[in-house]
């Protein structure tokens, strides 16, 4: 039995160290010391895995410009936020036109419109990219830019995307698209950057507009796929120079990104080259129109393009500063009238509940809408922890039952409207590579409300009584899946 011994002296030792590494931030040292005591030895190999990356580009985009004076007509607050985010900003303050669009039919309408008409470059930049009905649109538009002399860059997510083909693959780069994949998986899988994720959704053209937002590149996103159903989401088009910063954003994530090494002979796909050659071009046809049933969804919810200012912020894993969860922080603690989040995934860290607490002690309105039915069961089973202390505090939550809600947005006093990849959790603070806007603009702000409301019409209030009505298993359940939220 000396070996038991053995085996908790170097479990023992680990502990320690992680307690000392992590001394900054006890929440995730016990965290992880919970999971060491539960899987000795293996937790501490899978924390060295999510904690040392060997290869994470460490290039933080700052501001450079100081034009703040632009956003005169707005409260103190929204100036004290627009002055805390310059500093954490891809290049300061920018004017831009926004489009914001609706759920995935609209999206995709606009992207396959503003794809076709590409002249000189499309880069694009994807978490999860399906090869099924709307992913295999996509790839014949790129190609069929590619071949007319647009130069076309694209990355994926190694496990978001690890289902994409690879013969797709072989028929882009034949074409003379460049591919890249950042952090693929390959045996033995648990290395060094396996938990570190690209979780953007990029799409820039001639380097003049470019999309972000919630929707990655998959049929579900129509909210047509019937084992799915109806999929809530949010995205924006942008125009204008705003749109280099994510220009800059992709070009850094292009040089992290691992180049798809093998070159394949011009015949493996040339029968295939020259169907798509002869092919009709790739439209949103009336045809499309009627399969995709654009009448079942809101599409008036599409907001018209309108002038804005705003901020582009950066996630990078390989800098110290959470630069999200920060811009989260600063946008929750200096609200001064009403906070409205709709978020899938939340699971936050201690300063952010404490920040959502405060502020609706102080009289600050916080509403809160999540998805009753979630598409991450651990996740969604943790979420459940935190609801009980926010609703003590005052905050309102909301359970949207109309389908998968997958929105990532946030309206601060009417005047600030944040849109983004980015979830209110410790993954996309510290993880992933990750993106959002901050848009200064009151009529943006009302539309979004508007949206909002329209969201809490599909929704069911959650009450205190309900969550202490809870049984022993299933809190238990709950704690036990939050002992997770450093890997969630």
């Amino acid at each position: 039995m000396q070996w038991i011994l053995w085996l908790y002296l170097i479990n023992t030792i680990v502990m320690l160290i992680i307690a000392v590494r992590e001394v900054r931030r006890p929440a995730k040292a016990l965290n992880w010391l919970a999971i060491c005591l539960i899987l000795p030895i293996v937790g501490f190999v899978f924390y060295i895995s999510t904690v040392d990356p060997k290869r994470i580009h460490k290039e933080r985009l700052s501001f450079s410009s100081d034009n703040l004076g632009e956003l005169h007509s707005f409260s103190p607050s929204a100036s004290r936020i627009a002055y805390a985010l310059q500093k954490l900003s891809v290049n300061g303050l920018h004017s831009a036109k926004i489009q914001v669009l609706i759920n995935g039919i609209e999206t995709y309408k606009h992207i396959f419109e503003s794809l076709k008409n590409a002249q000189k470059t499309i880069d694009l930049e994807y978490y999860i990219y399906r090869d099924d009905q709307i992913g295999k649109r996509i790839t014949e538009l790129l190609i069929e830019r590619a071949e007319a002399g647009v130069q076309v860059r694209f990355i994926r997510d190694g496990w978001g995307s690890r289902k994409f083909p690879r013969n797709e693959i072989k028929r882009m780069m034949n074409v003379g698209i460049e591919c890249r994949t950042i952090f693929p998986l390959r045996f033995p899988w648990i290395t060094s950057n396996w938990n570190y994720r690209d979780h953007c959704k990029i799409i820039t053209i001639d380097k003049k507009e470019a999309f972000t937002g919630g929707i990655n590149i998959g049929y579900e996103y129509t909210g047509l796929k019937p084992d799915v159903g109806f999929w809530r989401d949010t995205h924006v088009h942008i125009s204008g120079e705003a749109s280099a910063d994510l220009q800059r954003i992709f070009d850094v994530h292009w040089n992290t990104a691992e180049v798809e090494k093998s070159k394949f002979r011009d015949t493996e796909t040339k029968g295939t080259k020259n169907k798509i050659s002869s092919g009709k071009s790739i439209e949103w046809t009336t045809e499309m129109s009627t399969e995709f049933n654009i009448k079942e969804f809101d599409t008036e919810s599409t907001t018209k393009a309108q002038e804005v200012h705003m901020h582009t912020l950066e996630g990078n894993p390989g800098i110290p500063t959470p630069v999200i969860r920060e811009a989260y922080f600063i946008c929750i603690t200096q609200a001064v009238k009403t906070i409205d989040i709709t978020t899938p995934y939340f699971i936050p860290d201690e300063d952010i509940i404490m920040a959502i607490k405060t502020a609706a002690l102080r009289g600050v309105r916080v509403r809160i809408i999540v998805p009753n039915r979630v598409d991450q069961i651990v996740v969604g089973t943790a979420s459940r922890t935190y609801y009980g202390e926010l609703l003590e505090a005052g905050v309102n939550i909301f359970l949207y039952e109309k389908g998968m809600l997958h929105a990532k947005q946030m309206v601060i006093d009417g005047e600030i409207v944040e849109i983004g990849a980015a979830n209110y959790d410790m993954r996309s603070f510290r993880l992933n590579y990750e993106t959002c806007q901050f848009y200064y603009s009151k009529d943006m702000a009302k539309k979004l409300t508007v949206q909002f409301e329209r969201d809490l019409s599909e929704s069911k209030k959650l009450t205190i009584e309900e969550v202490k009505q809870r049984s022993f298993s299933k809190r238990l359940v709950e704690q036990s899946a939050r002992l997770m939220s450093p890997l969630l």
